[in-house]
Order: C-alpha cells, then sequence, then structure tokens
C-alpha cells in the first residue's frame, strides 16, 4: 500500500468514528500502529482536536479540511501523499 491510501485509509476510519459516536472532539488510540508501519510513532490518533491543544506525539485529524497533521522538527505540518517516509 502506499502512502496515499494509507493517509486516506485513516482518514475514512476517522469520518466512520465520528459519525458512530457524534461527538465534537475525541482521542483515539491508533488502531493502525501495526498494519501501518509509519504510524507508529503515534499512540493517539485524535480527531478534531486543535492542534495548540493535541498532543505533540498524536496524529491530528482536522475534519473540516479533511486533513492529517503531525508535530515535526517543532511545528505542525500537513501530511502529504507526496511525502516519502523511510
Amino acid at each position: 500500500m502506499n502512502r496515499k491510501e494509507d493517509i486516506d485509509k485513516i482518514i475514512s476510519w476517522c469520518e466512520q468514528r465520528k459519525k458512530e459516536t457524534g461527538r465534537i472532539h475525541m482521542v483515539e488510540r491508533n488502531p493502525f500502529s501495526r498494519e501501518i508501519p509509519w504510524t507508529s510513532r503515534f499512540v493517539l490518533i485524535e480527531i478534531d482536536k486543535s492542534r495548540e491543544l493535541a498532543g505533540k506525539n498524536s496524529l491530528v485529524y482536522d475534519s473540516t479540511t479533511k486533513q492529517l497533521w503531525e508535530f515535526m522538527n517543532g511545528t505542525w505540518r500537513k501530511l502529504d501523499s507526496d511525502l516519502k517516509i523511510e
């Protein structure tokens, strides 16, 4: 699976969790840590939690922009399917 498929799968899961719970924001354990190797560094996935309040070791999903964010080198950056993961 390439990175775009991984990102789409995580976004789809986040959207589904949001619909199931009906909550404004939530924090979930990362269910992809074994399935998608590059996600193993994220213990939690925080859905619709502001990046200012989110944990720096979490993967953050913003449903308004349908975008995943990670904290790297002192700043939040969007996860992009163009970036190569080693």
